[in-house]
């Protein structure tokens, strides 16, 4: 048997030698002698013990607060169509490649749209993204490399990764990677983190020196009294001007207040734990320009270049 799950989606293939596989009790075999292990229903593609494992930990400690149908809000949603220049609706029936799916923020509204949905991250975040998503005949996810992809080069109807790229060891490559697996007419959705003034403003980089070094687990308790001891601080003059900008320059924590006022304390408390312990112990942060973004699609032969601030940096799509 061919390794899907349903009419529709695409088969999983070998990441190393591209032959399909096939299922055999818990494992995906290919004709070549491969093996693939299929742990709680999920094929891995990866060894399990790598550079994202802080994300793992991450999702799986914050595995729904931005979820749209957890948190009542249509922040995701928004994020996405934005990316995506148009309704999500518009990739109802067609083949969807999510890279870097975490706990499914985006993935939630793929599979509502009726689109073919393949989900895949290099963490453990897919046992997480498995369990919030449930089992849907137009959802698939596996543990892979964005290097080595499960799937056949141009494949895809459409390739959308947010919120990945610059956590990877070479943006220009993983983006490269991606584009193969876009099919001709298809779309490429990304985003990037930019330059901005505030990221060397704050101390953060020296918070991240020593976070990053730390065990998973070792550091989630040290981010969490970071943000017990200055969330409160930054909830409570959030009004303030003056007490925004003396905070910034202590505090290294990741609050959204001012971008989601409509949410509550509740809300606030969780992203900003979720995001801090994010942006302080991610093994890899680059950062790009719109200007690099667009001459790498340019360089990959892309047209309907969009490229444009907004989200975390840089949102961009393109078609092949």
């Amino acid at each position: 048997m061919v390794a899907t799950t349903a009419t529709g989606l695409i088969p999983f293939v070998s990441p190393v030698t591209g032959a399909p596989l096939y299922a055999e009790g818990s494992r995906l075999l290919s004709g070549k002698g491969e093996e693939f292990p299929v742990t709680n229903g999920i094929p891995r593609f990866v060894n399990p013990d790598n550079y994202a494992n802080a994300f793992g930990l991450q999702w799986k400690s914050f595995a729904k607060i931005q979820l749209d149908s957890y948190n009542k809000s249509h922040i995701s949603k928004d994020r996405l169509e934005r990316c995506l220049g148009s309704s999500v609706q518009a990739l109802e029936n067609k083949t969807v490649l999510e890279v870097g799916c975490g706990a499914g923020r985006f993935t939630e509204h793929l599979v509502a749209a009726g689109a073919q949905v393949h989900s895949v991250d290099l963490s453990a975040a897919v046992e997480v993204n498995r369990a919030n998503i449930g089992s849907v005949p137009n959802h698939v996810v596996a543990q892979a490399n964005v290097y080595h992809l499960p799937f056949p080069l141009k494949s895809f109807d459409c390739v959308v990764c947010l919120g990945v790229i610059q956590h990877t060891p070479d943006p220009e490559e993983t983006i490269r990677a991606l584009w193969g697996m876009v099919k001709p007419g298809g779309m490429l959705v990304i985003d990037h983190y930019t330059f901005d003034w505030m990221y060397y403003l704050k101390p953060i980089l020296l918070y991240r020196f020593f976070l990053r070094r730390m065990k998973p687990e070792k550091s989630k308790k040290m981010v969490e009294k970071i943000v017990r001891f200055f969330f409160p601080l930054h909830w409570k003059y959030r009004n303030s001007g003056v007490m925004t900008i003396l905070l910034n320059r202590i505090s290294p924590c990741y609050v959204y207040i001012k971008t989601f006022p409509e949410m509550d304390y509740e809300f606030h408390f969780e992203l900003s734990r979720l995001d801090t312990y994010d942006g302080l112990t991610d093994y890899y942060k680059h950062l790009r320009s719109a200007k690099q973004i667009k001459n790498t699609l340019q360089s990959l032969g892309a047209k309907e270049i969009y490229v444009a601030p907004g989200g975390n940096g840089i949102e961009a799509r393109c078609r092949k």
